[in-house]
């Protein structure tokens, strides 16, 4: 059994991906759980984890620098982040740091998250088939339910139903007027409603959701950019440039050949 360590602040988060998933199915056992950097520091330098599960905004110490400090100590922990939407820059730099992946917190599910894991066991096993067969890591097409629902989302079904439609439907064509009959309201309403329950006004989410996803095709595929950029539901590869530079800093072709350096 490969052990992890969790590390998030929110008890809620926390206790949701502790019981959520069947961790020895996935040939993984929880070893320990923190709620800051400087508390996990202490675990990982007295008993090393295989995998470290990690928020990224934490109190004393964040996961970044938690990662780093880690990487300082020699210790050889596989990181996979816990972030949020607009995080891209954080993202980024776990990946310079070695981070094998992230998940984003708002729209985490039980499917998500098997597939992180089973992802790690491959690497920690240096790819071998056996690994992957002890991952354990078939799909769960009935698993594809969110895991970790901000509590937004839990009292406020209006904007937890776009929410899934967009993860969903994001390589589709989506517009303020479609998601707005989609939930039978009138489109100021839902773009009020949306942007006063998550921060982010609905382009800026699609737009965020569309970038996480192609990145994913970015680390782990070798597609050609432009059919990333239609895959993930932007059909003018310019665009999709523009759009992905201003979330990331980089072009796609940019982060891709820094990614593989």
């Amino acid at each position: 059994m490969y052990k992890v360590l969790l590390v998030e602040d929110e008890t809620f988060v926390r206790e949701s991906v502790k019981e959520i998933i069947r961790w020895e199915e996935m040939g993984f056992t929880l070893a320990g759980e923190a709620s800051n950097g400087v508390e996990a520091l202490e675990f990982i330098k007295r008993e090393p984890p295989d995998l470290v599960l990690c928020d990224i905004v934490m109190p004393q110490m964040d996961g970044l620098a938690l990662l780093k400090e880690t990487r300082d100590a020699g210790i050889g922990s596989k990181f996979v982040m816990l972030t949020c939407i607009g995080d891209f820059e954080a993202m980024r730099q776990a990946m310079e740091y070695g981070a094998s992946n992230y998940i984003l917190k708002l729209s985490m599910s039980v499917k998500d998250l098997r597939e992180t894991l089973a992802k790690v066991s491959r690497e920690l096993a240096g790819g071998s088939a056996s690994a992957a067969a002890r991952s354990g890591a078939a799909p769960q097409t009935a698993e594809s339910r969110p895991l970790l629902a901000a509590r937004e989302r839990i009292t406020h079904p209006e904007v937890n139903k776009i929410i899934q439609y967009i993860e969903q439907h994001y390589d589709q064509d989506i517009t303020l007027g479609s998601l707005s009959r989609y939930v039978m309201m009138g489109e100021n309403y839902v773009s009020a409603l949306f942007k006063k329950k998550t921060g982010e006004t609905l382009i800026h989410y699609l737009h965020g959701t569309r970038v996480n996803k192609a990145i994913e095709l970015l680390m782990n595929t070798d597609l050609p950019v432009n059919q990333i950029g239609q895959r993930v539901g932007f059909m003018n590869d310019n665009y999709f440039i523009k759009i992905f530079k201003r979330m990331t800093g980089t072009t796609p072709s940019q982060y891709r050949n820094h990614r593989t350096i």
